[in-house]
């Protein structure tokens, strides 16, 4: 199967072409170490990362807020370790990471030899659910910026993904339509579902290895997206 008719390419950036997992690791190292707290950076992430995919699912859901997602996600983690801290050092925390988190730009592999292969054949775009302060830096540092005619984030419409609100939004700014584009990201129920509930074509970049549906093509490469577009 492939998507001859698109001129459009939608895609998410973190955990799709910005590896979010290794540059947020990177991100606490440097930060437990500038504000010497003696923690075992890999016992941390074994309790944080879950803790942070469930507050972002509620971010997305509406459920918390950007603020209580910030400082939250830090101090379950903590607690969940035992770890006396104080709320004050889990905002200075919270702020060093969102400071740091963009010094940091490793990209998925293939990310860039996809980029090039697509860019004179499509106008490609970002939609994000990430912060705004984050998110723009994030592509400028990491070099890949000039290949995005737009991005649309959710702070900027009000809305995340898989919000039809915000593809709607992004589809608008690109001044396409549904059946001219095509949506690519990791995230089932943000990205891939959000897109399909509008009609749009989805492609899941499944490098976490999620059991998708016989109905939603996934990829386990990004290189492999060559094969649809």
């Amino acid at each position: 199967m492939t998507f001859n008719n698109k001129e459009h390419i939608f895609f998410d950036l973190d955990h799709t072409l910005w590896d979010f997992d290794k540059n947020s690791a990177l991100t606490f190292e440097k930060i437990f170490e500038l504000n010497k707290l003696a923690v075992n950076l890999n016992d941390f992430l074994e309790v944080y990362v879950p803790i942070n995919f469930k507050y972002w699912k509620l971010y997305r859901e509406e459920k918390v807020d950007k603020k209580t997602l910030k400082f939250s996600r830090l101090n379950d983690a903590f607690k969940a370790m035992e770890i006396d801290i104080s709320s004050r050092m889990v905002h200075k925390l919270s702020d060093d990471y969102i400071t740091y988190l963009c010094t940091f730009n490793h990209l998925f592999a293939g990310a860039i030899d996809l980029l090039d292969y697509l860019t004179p054949k499509y106008q490609l775009h970002i939609i994000t659910n990430g912060f705004k302060e984050a998110q723009q830096a994030k592509l400028n540092q990491s070099n890949i910026d000039h290949y995005f005619v737009t991005v649309t984030n959710s702070e900027m419409v009000g809305v995340k993904k898989p919000n039809p609100k915000i593809f709607h939004h992004a589809l608008h700014m690109a001044n396409t339509t549904i059946e001219n584009s095509i949506m690519i990201g990791d995230n089932l129920e943000a990205d891939i579902l959000g897109a399909l509930n509008i009609g749009m074509d989805a492609i899941c970049f499944n490098y976490h290895n999620e059991v998708l549906g016989p109905d939603i093509i996934g990829v386990d490469h990004l290189l492999g997206i060559k094969d649809y577009l």
